[in-house]
């Protein structure tokens, strides 16, 4: 394999980032870029020269050889288009979520042991130096067994952001705060403290009965399957702008606190013998104007699929990580009082 071809498959916000981090990689390049909508060729970030097509069977008629296929779609599409890119016989990137219900993802995860393909799924926050520590001290049991996990997730999203005509706050493409706004903070959890079990919910719809078809709030409370009761207290009702991303732990030999707006820094450090590590500033948050997103980590993402491609890596999240977050969010969803 020379250089490694792109095929970025949306062109929104998180798309055109990917089309651009892919086009000025030293080892890769975009030849093509599928939308259903004509007018992303206008887009300013719209890479010259590359080949536009409305939808995937017009890509595959014209025969433009590519290694990945980015899918960059509305939620609900990520498997079915993951599904036709396996078919034409590429690897896939799948922005989060991998999918929005378990047994569609269970199907792509066959779909792909059977082509023999590679699935990465996006969940950049784990390059975060915050999330890495965590994972390090909590392996490595530096903050002893695991008592109490409490995630807070409140942001804002409004009607700047829920535009009428839109696939965002429809249950069908989009399917819930908890897999477009705070699917990588439940990856964060599941990646470092495993599965859940017992889990108690209550959601509410505070100020966004007229722009969504789901709850903007909840707040849910489970057991960890490897030891410790855990909750999760989340919402996109807060005024203006996002407040606070955090994890608070409490274990046999200490207490931490991650937070910031996006996990993006030590609030708080007490354990057993143990100081405090200076740890590397965290990337910004992704940009959408009036709107931030999770940390700016997609060049980690693309440096990691060209190296496990060439054999000198491992993927950081592939797709049985990617379905159990989504079995996760399906599962608190599901547990409405209990």
């Amino acid at each position: 394999m020379n250089r490694i071809r792109f095929v970025i498959c949306g062109f929104g916000h998180i798309g055109s980032r990917h089309s651009t981090i892919v086009k000025g990689y030293p080892e890769t390049d975009v030849v093509a870029i599928i939308d259903p909508r004509e007018e992303v060729q206008e887009h300013h970030l719209y890479p010259t020269g590359v080949p536009y097509f409305r939808n995937f069977e017009d890509f595959r008629k014209s025969e433009i050889e590519a290694d990945v296929v980015t899918i960059a779609s509305p939620n609900s599409l990520h498997v079915p288009l993951a599904v036709k890119a396996l078919e034409y016989g590429s690897h896939v990137v799948i922005e989060k979520p991998m999918g929005t219900s378990k047994l569609n993802c269970e199907s792509l995860l066959s779909k792909a042991l059977e082509s023999n393909k590679q699935i990465f799924v996006v969940k950049q926050n784990r390059y975060s130096p915050p999330s890495k520590w965590l994972k390090q001290i909590v392996e490595e049991e530096v903050i002893g067994d695991i008592y109490m996990v409490q995630i807070n997730c409140y942001w804002n999203r409004d009607n700047r952001y829920y535009k009428q005509g839109g696939w965002k706050g429809t249950k069908d493409l989009d399917g819930g705060v908890l897999f477009t706004q705070f699917s990588h903070f439940i990856d964060i959890m599941f990646w470092v403290f495993g599965d859940i079990r017992n889990i108690k919910t209550n959601l509410q719809n505070f100020n966004h009965a007229h722009n969504t078809e789901f709850p903007d709030s909840g707040s849910s409370m489970f057991e960890f399957v490897n030891g410790g009761i855990g909750c999760i207290n989340f919402s996109t009702s807060v005024w203006d702008t996002n407040m606070e991303s955090s994890i608070t732990v409490i274990g046999s030999k200490g207490s931490l606190k991650i937070g910031g707006q996006y996990m993006n820094e030590i609030e708080y450090c007490h354990i057993d013998n143990y100081e405090q590590p200076e740890l590397p500033p965290t990337n910004p948050p992704n940009d959408y104007g009036p709107f931030k997103g999770s940390a700016a980590n997609h060049h980690y993402v693309i440096e990691n699929v060209v190296n496990t491609l060439r054999g000198n890596d491992s993927i950081t999240a592939n797709a049985f990580e990617g379905l159990k977050v989504v079995d996760i969010i399906e599962r608190i969803y599901k547990a409405v009082d209990g």
